[in-house]
């Protein structure tokens, strides 16, 4: 496999001049594992060690109160929380698809079925511009994509990303190619493709359908192709932080004290410890404990069965499972949501196809929340981490719903008419509706 690395198109940056691009406070890149920093760019991994690039920033000059005010009076979308963000100040002007600020559904009827009394939320990101979180991180590398010259926006994806990518290029007037597995839900194939790009499925599962894109980009046939989740992916992950910005400020700029997240990659989970962090360094929201529970389904489930096992190291695994969206088997961020899970206190736990199912429709029946089944996920593994004495129901808890059940309407198929009538009175009463 091709591996773009830092050396391959930027020289090290130790005590250089600033990145010639401008993405606000974004200083340079970082690796997650050794340290080493390079200039900013379309890069990923370390030339010292191979690990993860991330973002590093400057925030050494901000004034919390000025801060705070600066992003209460922003746009409702993520580009309120520019300054904490890899972007231009003028971001906002821009044409994106503007994602965000979805809402935090304070979710009483939930609560009294699972027991919680410490107040539970769902983060419902299914509002967003094409029914998935996934629009937050394309927005972001959609900026990184204009910064560097790319004129074709790309990704490997399990359907929710596809769909955004080819959202957000249509938007900024990018061609798109974007590349999934051939048996994704139907749902999910037609939304990827309505907006006009290019969609090739691959033959195999996602973790092939990435490899192929890490090959195309080491290719001259990718040339000018911004990658979202491969060379943009420093970047593109970080739009995963405004989901911990959204969910404190919403709740009045406090800390949670339990969130359940789902886990494909692990990089949204890690990015939003990222962004609880920040805000704590900041100043903006009180330093206290909080834990993190990652979420999966049985059917692919790597990352939960390395902590239950108590390893380091997670073993791939070939998924089999209703929950397409989350159906990564070799997740790259997965050593890092153990260190999380286990840093926090926090666990990871599993369920069945059948238990997801059912919490897609406990989640419809209390809330009015339809979610997709990465949503039946983090709602069912709640459940059973109230039921194993792992999460605490007397504690202030916040689930993800990550995406729109109308994408997975086959898990619910079903589900149907309560009756059919003839259209008089004696048949409603006949059926026992009255």
């Amino acid at each position: 496999m091709a591996v773009q690395t830092a050396e391959s198109t930027t020289e090290s940056v130790a005590g250089s001049a600033a990145p010639s691009v401008d993405l606000g406070p974004a200083a340079a890149l970082s690796c997650r594992e050794c340290g080493h920093r390079v200039p900013l760019g379309p890069v990923f991994a370390c030339q010292e060690c191979f690990g993860p690039l991330e973002i590093a920033y400057d925030f050494s000059d901000h004034d919390t109160e000025e801060l705070r005010r600066r992003i209460e009076a922003g746009p409702a979308n993520i580009w309120r929380y520019a300054p904490l963000l890899p972007v231009p100040a003028d971001v906002a002007t821009k044409p994106n698809i503007n994602p965000g600020w979805t809402k935090l559904v304070q979710a009483d009827n939930l609560a009294r079925e699972l027991g919680v009394t410490g107040g539970l939320y769902v983060k419902d990101d299914s509002g967003n511009p094409t029914h998935s979180f996934k629009d937050r991180v394309v927005a972001q590398a959609l900026e990184a994509a204009r910064a560097f010259g790319f004129t074709t926006l790309s990704c490997s994806s399990t359907g929710n990303l596809a769909g955004a990518v080819g959202a957000a290029a249509a938007r900024a007037g990018l061609r798109s190619c974007v590349f999934i597995p051939h048996d994704l839900e139907q749902g999910k194939v037609v939304m990827a493709a309505v907006y006009g790009g290019e969609l090739v499925g691959i033959e195999g599962n996602y973790d092939d359908v990435n490899r192929f894109c890490s090959e195309l980009i080491g290719d001259p046939a990718g040339e000018g192709w911004g990658f979202v989740n491969v060379n943009l992916r420093p970047y593109y992950a970080e739009g995963s932080k405004t989901l911990a910005y959204e969910i404190c400020e919403q709740l009045g700029w406090r800390l949670p004290d339990q969130l359940v997240v789902p886990i494909a990659s692990g990089s949204q989970l890690t990015k939003i410890d990222k962004g609880l962090r920040e805000l704590i360094e900041l100043g903006l929201v009180e330093d206290r404990p909080y834990k993190i529970f990652g979420a999966q389904a049985e059917g692919c489930s790597p990352v939960s069965a390395a902590y239950k096992a108590g390893h380091d190291v997670v073993r791939p695994q070939k998924p089999k499972t209703i929950a397409k969206s989350l159906a990564i088997g070799n997740p790259a961020d997965g050593p890092y949501v153990l260190d999380i899970a286990r840093r926090t206190g926090g666990a990871v736990e599993d369920v069945t196809d059948e238990q997801i199912v059912e919490a897609i429709r406990l989640l419809a029946r209390t809330e009015g929340i339809f979610a997709e089944t990465a949503g039946g996920v983090t709602v069912g593994v709640t459940k059973k981490l109230i039921e194993n004495g792992d999460l605490d129901p007397a504690l202030t808890t916040v689930v993800l719903n990550t995406g729109d059940g109308l994408k997975t309407l086959d898990a619910v198929a079903d589900t149907g008419l309560t009756a059919t009538i003839r259209p008089n009175l004696d048949s409603f009463r006949e059926a026992g509706l009255a």
